[in-house]
C-alpha cells in the first residue's frame, strides 16, 4: 500500500501568500511574452498570408487538432476511451520550443518562435508530433534555430515512435545565415536524414504543403510517407527566378511546380486539395486510418511495455490543489528557498501516493515509486529542506550532522544510482525533479568518496534505457544538473518552471568567484580596486549570469523544451508519459563498470 503524503505546506501563512503573489506576477509576465511570440510576424504579416488565400499557422492548428484537452483522454488497446474527468486547462496542444530564438537575430528583425511551431497534439484521436512553418515570420525561412527546433521535434518523435505531421509553408534557408543552417551535422540536412530514418523504423509521417516549399526544403515532403498539396502552393528545387538565372528558361511558377503539375505530371503529390481547410480535413482523415504497430507486440498492460492501470480523474486526483504550488517558493532570483519536495510530488502523482525508497538514507535526494495518470513512474527529486543524518563513510562516520537541502551527498548519490538501476530492471520510466545546487565539497565529502558516488549516479543515468523526463523546478547547477538527467543525458522531454535557474553555478556564486579572479589580475598589473569598483564588477557579472540562467534564455536555445505553469505539471507529465509509452522497444540495460 502506497503512503499518502500529509502536506506540510502552510497555505495560510504570510510567506505562502507573498510567494504566491510573486509567482502569479511572474507567470503573468511570461504568459504575456508567450502571447507575443504566438503572434509570429504580427498583424500585417497575418493579413498578407490571408490575402493569398491561406490560413495562418495557428488557424491551421485550430482546424487540425481535436478539441479535447490533451490530458483528458487516452486511447486504450481496443480503441475505447478512458476518460480522465473534467479538463483542467482546456489546452489541446503541448507546444514545444515556443521560446526558440527568443532575443536572437535582432539584426534581422528577430524570428518569433524561430518561424516554426512544434508540439504534441491529438489528431483524430491519435497523439501526433506536429511541425508547422509560420509563414508570417520571414516567409517561414529556416534560421539556424529553426533547423534545431525541427530536429528536436523529430528526435522526440523518433525516440517515442510518434506519428509526425508536417505543415509546410517555407521559403527555405535564410540565406544571410546559410553557413549556420546548411553544412553541419545538426543543421538543415539532418532533417531529411531523420525523415528517412523515421520511415525506416515505421514512424508514420504525412506532409501537407500549403504554401511555398522550395530549394533543399523540397526534399522534406517527398521523403515522408504521404504528400498533400493545396492549389496555389509551390514545390520546386529552384523557383522561376533562379531557373531563369541558372539555365535561361522562363517558366511560370504553377507550370514549374504547382499542385496540378505535381498531381498530374510528376506524380509527386498523393492528394491535391483546393485550399487549407480541405487539405487539413484530408489530413485528419488519413491520420484516423493509421494502424498501431505496438498492438502487434505481445506485451502487457493495454499494449504498453510499461505498467498502466485503469484511471479515473476524480478518484485518482492528488489530495492537494495544484495551484498551491504557487506559494511553495519565493520566485525572486537569488532567493534562498527551503521546502519539502514531497509537497511537489504530492500535487503531481495519483492520490498523492508515493512509495519512498530508502526513505531514511541519503535524505537530500528523494527516490520512490508512484503513478501519474495511471502510469507507473520512478521519481528522483532533490530534497530542498535541510536533513538530519548520521554519516556512513569518511572521517565523520557515525557522527550526526545536518545536510543542506539541494546538495547531493555521497549517500544520496549512492541511493539514487541504485534506484535508477532498479527502475531499469523493472521497466519503470523515470521522472527527475530538479532543485539542485550540486555535489557536496570539502575534505569530509572527498574522504567519503563523493566523486566515486557521483560517478555511479551519472553512469546509471547515462546508461538508463527506460524513458526519462526532466522537470527543472528551481536551481539546476553544475554537476548536479548532469546527475539529475540534464539535457546531455537524453531525457525524452525537459521542462522547466518559471523559477528554474540553469547554469554552471548561481549568479551570486559566479560573481564572488570571478570578482576575486579579476581583482588578482588587476593587482598583478599594479592596480588596486576600491569597494565601488569591486561592487560594479560584481553586479555586472551577477546580472550576466542571472540573465543566462533564466529559463527563457535556455528555452530560446532549445536547452528546455517548454516553460510550464507549475500548476499544470501533472497534465504535462501525463501527456509526456503517453508519448514515451508509444515506443515499446526498450534496449538491454547494461550499466557498465561502476567504481565501488
Amino acid at each position: 500500500m502506497a503512503d499518502v503524503w500529509k502536506s506540510k505546506l502552510d497555505t495560510g501563512s504570510v510567506k505562502f501568500g507573498t510567494n504566491r503573489a510573486a509567482m502569479v506576477a511572474l507567470l503573468g509576465g511570461i504568459r504575456a511574452e508567450e502571447d507575443g511570440i504566438r503572434e509570429g510576424g504580427g498583424v500585417k504579416a497575418a493579413e498578407a498570408q490571408r490575402a493569398k488565400g491561406r490560413l495562418t499557422v495557428r488557424e491551421r492548428l485550430a482546424l487540425l487538432l481535436d478539441p479535447e484537452p490533451l490530458a483528458s483522454v487516452f486511447p486504450t488497446h481496443d480503441d475505447k476511451t478512458v476518460m480522465n474527468g473534467p479538463p483542467t486547462s482546456g489546452e489541446n496542444f503541448l507546444e514545444l520550443g515556443l521560446w526558440a530564438a527568443h532575443g536572437m537575430y535582432a539584426e534581422f528583425g528577430g524570428a518569433a518562435g524561430a518561424g516554426v511551431v512544434t508540439g504534441l497534439g491529438r489528431v483524430a484521436g491519435r497523439l501526433c508530433m506536429i511541425v508547422a512553418n509560420d509563414a508570417t515570420v520571414k516567409a517561414g525561412a529556416f534560421f539556424p534555430m529553426t533547423a534545431k527546433k525541427v530536429l528536436r521535434a523529430q528526435t522526440i518523435a523518433l525516440e517515442n515512435r510518434i506519428p509526425t505531421l508536417y505543415l509546410v509553408d517555407s521559403s527555405g534557408v535564410f540565406l544571410p545565415l546559410q553557413e549556420d543552417v546548411f553544412p553541419d551535422q545538426d543543421d538543415f540536412g539532418r532533417v531529411f536524414r531523420n525523415n528517412a530514418v523515421m520511415s525506416s523504423l515505421g514512424v508514420p509521417q504525412i506532409t501537407a504543403i500549403m504554401g511555398m516549399c522550395v530549394a533543399g526544403g523540397a526534399y522534406l515532403p517527398v521523403m515522408t510517407d504521404t504528400v498533400l498539396m493545396t492549389e496555389g502552393s509551390g514545390l520546386f528545387l529552384a523557383g522561376p527566378a533562379l531557373v531563369q538565372a541558372a539555365i535561361g528558361q522562363v517558366t511560370a511558377a504553377e507550370e514549374l511546380g504547382g499542385a496540378a503539375m505535381h498531381a498530374e505530371i510528376s506524380g509527386t503529390v498523393d492528394f491535391k486539395e483546393k485550399d487549407d481547410a480541405n487539405c487539413i480535413a484530408r489530413l485528419r482523415s488519413l491520420v484516423g486510418k493509421l494502424g498501431r504497430r505496438d498492438q502487434r507486440l505481445e506485451i502487457r498492460d493495454h499494449g504498453e511495455v510499461f505498467s498502466r492501470v485503469a484511471f479515473d480523474a476524480e478518484r485518482d486526483a492528488p489530495k492537494f490543489a495544484a495551484e498551491e504550488l504557487y506559494g511553495l517558493m519565493d520566485p525572486t532570483v537569488g532567493a534562498s528557498n527551503s521546502y519539502d519536495m514531497r509537497d511537489v510530488i504530492a500535487r503531481v502523482v495519483d492520490r498523492s501516493e508515493f512509495e519512498e525508497y530508502k526513505a531514511d538514507f541519503g535524505r537530500t535526494v528523494l527516490c520512490g515509486y508512484a503513478r501519474i495518470g495511471g502510469r507507473a513512474v520512478g521519481i528522483v527529486a532533490n530534497q530542498k529542506s535541510n536533513q538530519a543524518s548520521t554519516v556512513s563513510t569518511g572521517p565523520m562516520a557515525g557522527q550526526h550532522r545536518t545536510e543542506f537541502g539541494g546538495v547531493i551527498y555521497t549517500e544520496s548519490a549512492q541511493k539514487a544510482a541504485r534506484f535508477i538501476m532498479d527502475c531499469n530492471q523493472q521497466l519503470v520510466p523515470l521522472i527527475f525533479l530538479h532543485d539542485v545546487n550540486g555535489f557536496m565539497v570539502g575534505k569530509d565529502a572527498e574522504w567519503s568518496g563523493i566523486i566515486r558516488a557521483g560517478a555511479k549516479m551519472v553512469s546509471a543515468v547515462s546508461t538508463s534505457v527506460v524513458p526519462k523526463i526532466t522537470v527543472i523546478v528551481g536551481g539546476s547547477f553544475g554537476a548536479g544538473h548532469y546527475a539529475m538527467c540534464g539535457k546531455a543525458y537524453d531525457p525524452r522531454f525537459l521542462f522547466a518552471w518559471p523559477t528554474a535557474r540553469y547554469a554552471v553555478m548561481s549568479g551570486a556564486s559566479a560573481a564572488n568567484t570571478l570578482v576575486e579572479v579579476r581583482v588578482k589580475q588587476m593587482e598583478r598589473a599594479g592596480r588596486t580596486l576600491g569597494p565601488e569598483e569591486r561592487k560594479q564588477i560584481y553586479d555586472e557579472i551577477k546580472a550576466t549570469y542571472n540573465a543566462q540562467g533564466d529559463p527563457r534564455y535556455g528555452a530560446a536555445r532549445l536547452w528546455i523544451d517548454a516553460i510550464i505553469d507549475p500548476a499544470k505539471t501533472r497534465e504535462v507529465l501525463m501527456t509526456a508519459l503517453e508519448a514515451v509509452a508509444m515506443n515499446a522497444e526498450v534496449g538491454r540495460f547494461n550499466v557498465g563498470v561502476l567504481q565501488t
